[in-house]
């Protein structure tokens, strides 16, 4: 139904006008009786296999939602219901702030990706947490917070130290999004030392609450692997709990959409199948370097079930949809949550078998290590057959 009616309907529009469109059905199908229950019946999959703990937290299943979607928090219990584990909201600045001009969104269908420029739009601090405010049990909420366009790159630390104080008690985890800042794009030497003037506050803030909200890093796949990696060291020297990787693409190479095409678009992060393969590249790195010791959540060209397990195979303990579910509508969690359950009762049914081929073998190699005066003899057998008869 939505390849064939709703998708067509949607692509129709502008993709900005589109998502509007979507949230606005979300909140109404939210405050019509039974209808967040009607979404779950047609979307959500419940299932012991597909739960996850990560960072102290129990997932019921590892597929969540982007940031980027509900920057606000406005349909979190909406959204729920349409099957995801987790829903990150954000990115979060201090101030709201409109973005860049319009049009800063657009569809390259040749490529299932989109050009992303819109700049870290969202409605600011204070409307974030009237909404977080409103009930939203069982339902597990991220929140990517970053810094306002017009804060100067020294003054970065303050913005994210003022949301993350704000929202602290209303997250359940944190993810810091460094790539909104141009600076910090242009001087990769500089990674490190920038990181922890933003990092560092936030840990000594954490270090005095009664709860505990994990942070985790989100990195752009632009980064050079050297950079990577020393970003990824950070992890072993800090209390940082682990990376989202990645963030949108700068990058246009390989795209089936013409040049002249992506040149009337302009800048913009590209996301969607082009970043698949860099995106689970950086994740097996990361997982490598750290020795599976700390979480990631794989995010970036997650357009089916395979491009999920390819991911999670890679080392992601969770994963985040955004442009795949864009393009493949509510059926793709489902999907992907079904595919997930398939796995898992293979490796079970693998598992059964090899340990009862394990047991025969142990069994047969007992009786030929047997003493010969010990085993028993045709007749034997035979009498106690008769025996039974």
């Amino acid at each position: 139904m939505y390849s064939r009616i709703i998708k067509p309907i949607l692509f129709a529009l502008s993709i900005e006008r589109a998502h509007r469109v979507v949230m606005i059905l979300l909140r109404i199908i939210g405050i019509i009786p039974g209808g967040r229950w009607m979404l779950r019946k047609c979307c959500a999959v419940k299932h012991p296999a597909l739960e996850r703990e990560v960072f102290g937290i129990r997932f019921p299943n590892p597929v969540g939602l982007a940031a980027g979607f509900d920057r606000n928090g406005e349909a979190l219990r909406e959204i729920a219901a349409l099957g995801f584990g987790f829903i990150e909201i954000g990115t979060v600045t201090p101030r709201p702030q409109a973005g860049n001009p319009r049009p800063r969104v657009f569809r390259l269908q040749k490529d299932n990706a989109i050009i992303n420029r819109i700049g870290v739009a969202n409605r600011g601090l204070e409307a974030t947490i009237r909404q977080l405010r409103r009930p939203h049990p069982g339902v597990i909420v991220g929140c990517s917070i970053g810094k306002n366009a017009a804060t100067p790159p020294e003054e970065a630390p303050y913005d994210y130290l003022k949301l993350f104080r704000n929202l602290y008690q209303y997250a359940d985890y944190f993810t810091v999004n460094i790539n909104c800042d141009n600076a910090f794009r242009e001087e990769w030497h500089h990674a490190r030392e920038y990181i922890l003037q933003i990092l560092n506050p936030l840990f000594d803030f954490r270090r005095g609450q009664n709860q505990y909200r994990p942070v985790m890093l989100k990195i752009s796949p632009d980064m050079p692997d050297e950079v990577i990696d020393r970003i990824t060291d950070i992890l072993l020297e800090t209390p940082l709990d682990g990376i989202v990787a990645t963030n949108g693409t700068l990058s246009r190479e390989g795209l089936h959409t013409s040049r002249t095409s992506l040149t009337k678009i302009g800048s913009g992060r590209l996301s969607g199948a082009p970043l698949t393969h860099r995106a689970v590249e950086i994740v097996r790195r990361i997982h490598t370097r750290v020795n599976g010791a700390y979480p990631i959540i794989g995010v970036g060209g997650l357009m089916t079930p395979d491009d999920v397990r390819a991911m999670l195979d890679a080392g992601a303990d969770l994963v985040q949809l955004y442009t795949g579910y864009i393009y493949n509508g509510p059926g793709m969690v489902k999907e992907v949550c079904r595919a997930l359950i398939d796995d898992a009762q293979r490796a079970e049914a693998a598992q059964q078998a090899a340990e009862t081929a394990a047991a025969k073998v142990a069994e047969m190699t007992t009786e030929e290590n047997a003493p010969a005066d010990s085993r028993p003899t045709t007749a034997d057998k035979s009498a106690a057959t008769h025996h039974v008869q």
